[in-house]
C-alpha cells in the first residue's frame, strides 16, 4: 500500500517537470517560426451562419509556459463573414501599443506551437445577444493600455473579465490561468470568471474562490490549488487539471 502511494506521489510529481520540459522545448531556436496556423476548431462562417462564441487558452511561450496559459475570446455574429478575436497582448504595450488587440490572428490558431483548448462553444439562435454582450465587456475592460505579466492584468485577467461580465458563457478558467484572479479596481471580493460563484483575492496573490462550476480553489502566489466536483478532478499549478475534461 505504501508503495504504491509512493508511486502514486512520485508520479504526481514528476508531471509538472515533463510538462514544463515539453514546453521549454517548444520554446528553443526561433520560437515565432512555430506553428501558428488554424487548429480547425472554429466552424468556417462562409457554412455557419449561426452566431457563435468560443474561448480559447494555449500555453505561452519561453518559461512563462511552464506556469500559464495565455487565453482569448472569438465571436461571430449570426451571418457576418468572419469571426472577431479579442486579447490582451503584452507586446509593445510599454511603446504605447493597445493591450488589447483585435484580429491579431485567427479565432482558433496555434500559439506559437501550442494547440489550444476550446473553454466554451456556444452557438445558436440565443447567441447574438451575448456576442453583443462580449462586445460590451471588451469596450469596457478597464486597463485597456495596461499589462503586467503577473499577477496581473494580464491576457487572463481580461478573459476573467468578459466571463464575470458575461456570466452566460459558464466560463470556467484553467487554473493555469494565471491573472484570473486579479480582481479589477482594486477589490478584494468578486464573482468567480464563471459567474456561479464568489471569490476573495489580494492582488491575484492570495485568495480563495468557491464555485459550482470552478469548484474549490486555493490561490497562493497566483499558484492555484484545487478540487473541482462538478467534474471530479485536482487543479494544480504547472499541470493544470488531473481528472474529468
Amino acid at each position: 500500500m505504501r508503495r504504491r502511494a509512493a508511486a502514486a506521489l512520485g508520479l504526481l510529481l514528476a508531471l509538472p517537470a515533463l510538462g514544463g520540459c515539453a514546453v521549454l522545448e517548444r520554446a528553443r531556436g526561433d520560437w515565432w517560426q512555430l506553428e501558428r496556423g488554424p487548429s480547425g476548431q472554429a466552424p468556417d462562417p462562409a457554412t455557419t451562419r449561426e452566431a457563435v462564441v468560443q474561448v480559447y487558452a494555449a500555453r505561452t511561450v519561453g518559461w512563462r509556459g511552464v506556469f500559464a496559459v495565455h487565453t482569448w475570446i472569438a465571436v461571430k455574429p449570426r451571418g457576418a463573414p468572419a469571426f472577431t478575436r479579442y486579447e490582451v497582448i503584452g507586446w509593445g504595450v510599454d511603446r504605447g501599443a493597445p493591450a488589447v488587440r483585435v484580429n491579431r490572428t485567427g479565432p482558433d490558431n496555434h500559439w506559437f506551437g501550442a494547440r489550444p483548448t476550446r473553454l466554451v462553444d456556444l452557438r445558436g439562435p440565443r447567441v447574438d445577444a451575448l456576442v453583443a454582450k462580449v462586445e460590451a465587456a471588451v469596450a469596457a475592460y478597464p486597463y485597456p493600455a495596461s499589462y503586467r505579466t503577473w499577477p496581473g492584468p494580464n491576457s487572463n485577467t481580461f478573459t476573467a473579465w468578459v466571463g464575470r461580465a458575461v456570466p452566460e458563457l459558464g466560463l470556467a478558467l484553467p487554473p493555469t490561468a494565471i491573472g484570473k484572479d486579479w480582481l479589477p479596481h482594486g477589490d478584494v471580493v468578486g464573482p468567480a470568471p464563471s459567474g456561479t460563484g464568489v471569490q476573495l483575492s489580494l492582488f491575484g496573490l492570495a485568495g480563495v474562490l468557491v464555485s459550482w462550476d470552478e469548484g474549490l480553489e486555493l490561490n497562493l502566489f497566483s499558484l492555484v490549488f484545487g478540487v473541482d466536483v462538478k467534474r471530479p478532478a485536482l487543479k494544480l499549478p504547472l499541470v493544470g487539471r488531473l481528472g474529468a475534461s
